[in-house]
């Protein structure tokens, strides 16, 4: 197949130099291998995204000077993509009904002997507080079992799933790497406000796309671990992935939308030039 990976930002604010990083990251590996580019709008998050972001950010990669594959797969166009892959699931036994609050899990996280790993698996309600819950129309999320899921596929298939790293994890885990689902918990695939969750999305876009490398940073590298487990459910090929470090500033931390970092709107008003941006980046 031929190498083919994506950049696949959240409209949720401006870019900034950690993002052209990545995006210049995956770029330069498909250039050089004679491949595929695409970008990919993940916005399922309705409360957080917003169109003015996005066509910033098509204006800020072009600016960088970066091309890509027509057309761009906006996700929030395709909600019932994922809604069929939830389904999928759920007929087969894997999902939980869960009508636990986030304060319910931060809770339970401080009172679990086990550490927050257990405590995010907290299993489905009793049936008659499920049936009750229902009745009052209390909203809820669609959790993956993970003993479900290693019973489905049996202990041999669930200790063989793996991935191939091509860059580094966090501690420098590097080849054949041993997938760990259980280090993410019951995860939730989908929710009341997007009817889908990130994992859904990710795994389902990837394989639609023949997505060959995920090159992204090493803060997704522990979410490869249920990814692996819900593209071998769903009969989905593994990508190699290939995890990058993350770019810091001068503090120490990494650049991140929520902190404000400086944004590349706010380089381009400065007069930085796509090149002297490109060069201090390591392009």
């Amino acid at each position: 197949m031929m190498f083919t990976t994506r950049f696949a930002p959240s409209p949720t604010g401006r870019l900034h130099r950690g993002h052209a990083f990545s995006a210049l990251t995956a770029w330069t590996a498909a250039r050089a291998a004679g491949g595929r580019f695409l970008l990919r709008i993940e916005d399922i998050d309705p409360t957080r995204c917003r169109p003015e972001f996005e066509a910033a950010l098509l204006d800020d990669l072009a600016w960088l000077g970066l091309d890509w594959e027509q057309s761009v797969r906006r996700q929030s166009d395709h909600l019932t993509d994922y809604a069929a892959v939830v389904d999928v699931l759920g007929r087969r036994g894997l999902l939980y009904r869960c009508f636990r609050t986030r304060k319910d899990i931060l809770d339970a996280i401080g009172d679990a002997p086990h550490g927050p790993a257990e405590a995010a698996r907290p299993g489905p309600h009793p049936a008659d507080e499920e049936s009750a819950f229902l009745a009052e129309g209390r909203p809820f999320a669609w959790r993956l079992s993970l003993d479900r899921a290693r019973d489905l596929l049996g202990p041999r298939a669930w200790d063989a799933l793996t991935f191939v790293e091509e860059g580094r994890g966090p501690a420098g885990e590097r080849g054949l790497i041993p997938a760990r689902p259980g280090t993410a918990g019951d995860v939730v695939l989908a929710r009341k406000d997007a009817g889908t969750a990130y994992h859904v999305a990710v795994t389902h876009d990837d394989a639609l796309q023949g997505v060959t490398h995920v090159i992204r940073g090493q803060d997704l590298f522990e979410a490869t671990h249920i990814q692996v487990l819900i593209q071998t459910l769903m009969g989905w090929p593994t990508p190699v992935y290939r995890h990058h470090s993350l770019l810091v500033g001068e503090d120490g931390r990494r650049y991140a939308k929520r902190d404000r970092s400086v944004t590349l709107g706010e380089l381009r008003a400065e007069g930085v030039s796509p090149a002297t941006l490109r060069a201090g980046l390591g392009f």
